[in-house]
């Protein structure tokens, strides 16, 4: 009830009352009915309810100046470099940044731990819980390092720390700071469509691949802005100076030693930015249409002249064996008449034959054909 002269005021066991006169704070009200001057002595009631952990309104300042929270609140404040994790009932509630809090502890059990944020990361058994609060993600930067990669964290352009895989938060406001992750799973880089003219002057267009590894992820970070462009530009350079001193057709028959000379070459100066070369290798070799042509028929009269070869090499071998066997007849009569026999034989089997051998040999013998 309110007159000009009286007010009653009733504050449930959940609520509390800040009494204001003239707009001045004086004093907190409790559960329980309560009698005030009435407006016309400028007395107000503001009443909060304490089922909301954080106090927020205007005249926070003023209540902890006043000193009128007694034990039912918890007061901090919070420097610059100061953070608070605060458990509301044995669950995590908020983070709190940097200036004054409130927090009623009438119905509540409330934990809070002061965290230096100068230290930039935040570490907790409960980090996972704590990520998942809004004002977490308000307070913090979080990033994720894969398995296989390694984190580089920079402060204010200096190394600040290395990090495995895993999950990082970093406390917002507390200097300039970046998280380079780098890859240290072995990768592939394609080179291709290299055009490059040989000592002949034949124009190829060239693929190539390089497998390669990061080794040093800080080498690999500082010497060069991006590794993996600084070994294309390597790997290009090595090309051109491999395939321009070297004629097509030595290019062609020793690919296999001119991809070793590749990996050597770009290995030594992957080495300077942090990286291992585990392989170089030439792909593909594209040649211009009329070089195909050309190549094809030189291949085609290459081989036509092998067979050629081939051909004659075994006529001049059966022909020297009649040779030897003419040799060998003519020394030896019997030898001869055996082999007339066996031509017979073979003639006899194919037709019908009446045969008679005189004694004197085939050049005697009278062959009647029936």
């Amino acid at each position: 009830m309110y007159t000009l002269f009286l007010q009653r005021v009733r504050v449930r066991s959940d609520q509390r009352a800040f009494v204001f006169r003239f707009g001045e704070l004086t004093r907190l009200l409790g559960p329980g009915a309560h009698v005030l001057p009435g407006s016309l002595f400028g007395v107000r009631v503001d009443t909060v309810d304490v089922r909301e952990v954080a106090l927020t309104r205007p005249f926070l300042d003023a209540a902890v100046r006043k000193g009128v929270l007694g034990t039912e609140a918890r007061i901090l404040d919070l420097a610059d470099h100061e953070r608070a994790l605060v458990w509301v009932d044995g669950r995590f509630h908020a983070v709190l940044r940097p200036g004054l809090h409130v927090l009623w502890t009438v119905l509540h059990d409330v934990v809070v731990e002061r965290v230096d944020a100068r230290g930039l990361r935040l570490e907790s058994s409960a980090i996972a819980s704590i990520l998942a609060s809004p004002s977490a993600r308000e307070a913090l930067d979080v990033y994720a390092v894969e398995a296989g990669q390694m984190g580089l964290l920079f402060r204010d352009g200096a190394l600040a720390a290395s990090l495995g895989s895993g999950t990082y938060a970093f406390w917002k406001g507390t200097g300039r700071y970046r998280l380079v992750v780098v890859d240290l799973k072995e990768q592939v880089l394609d080179v291709n469509g290299q055009e490059i003219m040989t000592a002949d002057k034949v124009t190829l267009r060239l693929n190539a691949v390089v497998t390669y590894r990061v080794t040093d992820a800080l080498t690999a970070v500082m010497a060069v802005d991006d590794v993996k462009q600084a070994l294309y530009r390597e790997a290009q350079l090595a090309l051109r100076e491999a395939i321009g001193t070297r004629e097509l057709d030595v290019l062609l028959a020793e690919k296999d030693g001119i991809s070793r000379v590749l990996a050597e070459r770009v290995s030594a100066k992957a080495r300077d930015f942090g990286v291992v070369v585990t392989g170089l290798g030439i792909r593909d070799v594209v040649l211009p249409g009329e070089m195909k042509d050309l190549l094809n028929r030189v291949t085609e009269a290459r081989k036509a002249s092998e067979a050629a070869l081939i051909t004659r090499r075994e006529e001049t071998a059966a022909m020297r064996m009649q040779a030897n066997t003419a040799k060998l007849l003519e020394g030896n009569p019997t030898l001869m008449r055996l082999r007339e026999l066996e031509v017979l034989e073979k003639v006899a089997a194919r037709a019908k034959l009446s045969v008679v051998l005189g004694e004197k040999g085939l050049a005697d013998t009278v062959v009647r054909i029936v």
